[in-house]
Parts: C-alpha cells; structure tokens; sequence
C-alpha cells in the first residue's frame, strides 16, 4: 500500500474527512473513498491522477466542501488503496473502480458532478458508455488530461523527432527507479516537468510529496497503460456536459490534447487554457477549478437531482449500513469507522 507523504498544515494539506469507508470493485479492489461536506449538499466526485492521492485535491475539496458533499478517493494502488493483483492495470478496472465509488456513495437516481485530473479525466472517458455515469453525473470536468498519443505528445524532453521523443519518455514515465527523498533535486526536476514556472515552493513540496509516495511499481504499471492509451472513441459516448481545462505550459499532457478532446466531445461546454499554468491544474489554480465546478454544479445538477433522493425536511436518505449487493453487481461497500 502506498505510503502517506502529503503536507500536514497549510492551504495544500488535506482536511479531516467527514467519513470514510471501502469500495470494492468488480474484481475485488478495495478503494479508499472519503467523503467531505454536509451529506444534505449537492454532490461532487474527483478523481486523481497517476502517482496522486486524494490529497492531490486539498485545495479544491476545502473551498468546496463548504457547501457540497465531496467525494474523493485513491485510485487503485495510490494513497491508501492497495496494490492491485496481477491484470488489475488497465483503463477498463479504472472504469470498474469508478463505478464501484460511485454506487458506494450516490444513492440510486441520485446525481453528481464529476471532475478528473490527468488519469483521473482517463478514467471518467474509459466509464463513458458505463451504467452508472449514465445514471449518476450530470456533467462532468476534464483537466489536464488526454485521450491518446500521450508519450509521443509528451514535452518533458523537447526532442523534435517524435519517433525518439516517444521512446525517451517511455523510458522515463516507466521507470522502476526509486525516486528518493523529496530533495530540493527532486522538487527542481518535478517543477519543470510538471508545473509552470510561477508555482510557489508550497504548491511544489506539496506535489513533490504526493508523487513520491506512490510505490514504483505502481507508478511504472500504470505508465504503461498510459502509454498505450487510447481512449479517442470514448469521447463520441460522453454525452453529457463535459468542461475541459489545461494549461499551456502543461509539458506531460500539452494543450494540444485538451483541443483535441473538445473538438470530439458530442456535448463540449466550454474550454480554459491557463497560461503558462502546467499539468498540476487543481493545485496551482485551485480557484479557477473549483469555479468551474460550481459553474457546472449550477448549470446542470438541478434541485431535483438532489432532492429526489432527500427526505422532505431536505436530507439525503442513506442507509445507515451498506446495502447488500448481489454478487453479479460490480460494486460493494463496506462502511469503516473515520
């Protein structure tokens, strides 16, 4: 399981979780899943990245939680979700992981706002022609992400010949390499390869940190996934209203992929291109992403998307214990104490 190395105090220190409990996915994954905010609010989901953690969102889940109920969770193999067995690397158990938390915390008919960033907007394109994206996100924010071509479009090295560029980053992205301690090195090489140059020191530590948390293997498996991506027909069944977001110093995922993805997306709301922003979007412009989520929770998740499945007095009805769910289902959950 991944070690915990996140900062502890500051803006990019991630907050007390109101609960937390276990998803388990179809093929017996178990997820860690907090959820923050009041459980009457309406409903928000984020997704991380490769070599991220929940933390990854602290910024975004403080000013949010606020007024909406806030799910995060670990991909399979980050923060305190376990190293998944053999074959459980691909795009389709990132779908089957994402199906899983969100039966896990959405009540049937109940809808939310979905947001990924990098890995995380791969995962909500891979679950686009799923049952419960279909029932559960009335819009959905892609940021810094892409849909295919990743290691050849990647810019860590600038090498004009892309056939060589590919086989560089390749080698770089897969590496089973330790990283080491966070080191003033380590958070140089993780600025520039990540995040654009007007990052603070703080927002640097506090990615510098995640990142190297992540186990090695973890980290090298889910690069080859990666680096096999392709996820270009998916975007033709993500119906729903979908914002993008980038940064155009983003060297990992280049602007280029974000027009790329709007110009295929059937329902596209609109897209931010962040100057001289990288791929770090949430952490070093929290403010515009949590903005863009409101917009989109005002926009398309109705009064009645979430008072459907409230009481009259306003509060959400939520069994108290998991529901049993059959053993065809793909999802389960196991509530744990926080």
């Amino acid at each position: 399981m991944s070690r915990l190395m996140h900062v502890v105090s500051g803006p990019y220190a991630p907050p007390p979780a109101a609960r937390e409990l276990t998803a388990v996915s179809a093929d017996g994954s178990r997820l860690h899943v907090e959820v923050h905010g009041s459980e009457d609010a309406p409903a928000v989901v984020l997704a991380h990245g490769w070599t991220c953690s929940t933390a990854f969102w602290a910024p975004v889940l403080r000013a949010l939680a606020a007024d909406h109920r806030v799910v995060v969770y670990d991909q399979r193999g980050h923060g305190r979700s376990p190293v998944p067995g053999p074959g459980g690397y691909s795009t389709s158990a990132l779908a089957d992981d994402l199906e899983a938390v969100l039966g896990a915390v959405l009540a049937p008919g109940e809808r939310a706002v979905l947001a990924g960033h990098s890995m995380g907007g791969m995962t909500l394109m891979a679950a686009a022609d799923r049952p419960a994206l279909r029932d559960h996100a009335a819009a959905v924010l892609l940021c810094s992400t892409g849909s295919s071509g990743l290691v050849s479009g990647t810019m860590v090295v600038p090498l004009r010949r892309e056939r060589i560029r590919a086989r560089v980053h390749r080698a770089l992205l897969g590496t089973r390499a330790p990283y080491g301690p966070v080191t003033p090195l380590a958070k140089r090489v993780l600025k520039y390869a990540t995040m654009g140059r007007a990052s603070t020191p703080e927002m640097v530590e506090a990615c510098a940190r995640i990142v190297h948390a992540c186990p090695r293997t973890v980290r090298a498996a889910w690069a080859h996934v990666l680096g096999e991506l392709d996820l270009d027909a998916q975007l033709e069944r993500l119906t729903v209203p979908t914002a993008v977001i980038a940064g155009t110093a983003d060297r990992l995922t280049p602007a280029v992929h974000a027009r790329r993805i709007v110009a295929a997306l059937p329902n596209c709301v609109g897209l931010t291109e962040l100057a001289g922003l990288g791929h770090m979007t949430p952490v070093e412009a929290p403010d515009v992403v949590t903005g863009a989520i409101r917009d989109l929770v005002r926009d398309h998740l109705s009064v009645r998307d979430h008072h459907s499945v409230c009481g009259h007095d306003g509060v959400r009805d939520r069994p108290t214990a998991a529901p049993a769910v059959p053993a065809e289902e793909p999802a389960k959950v196991k509530e744990e104490t926080s």
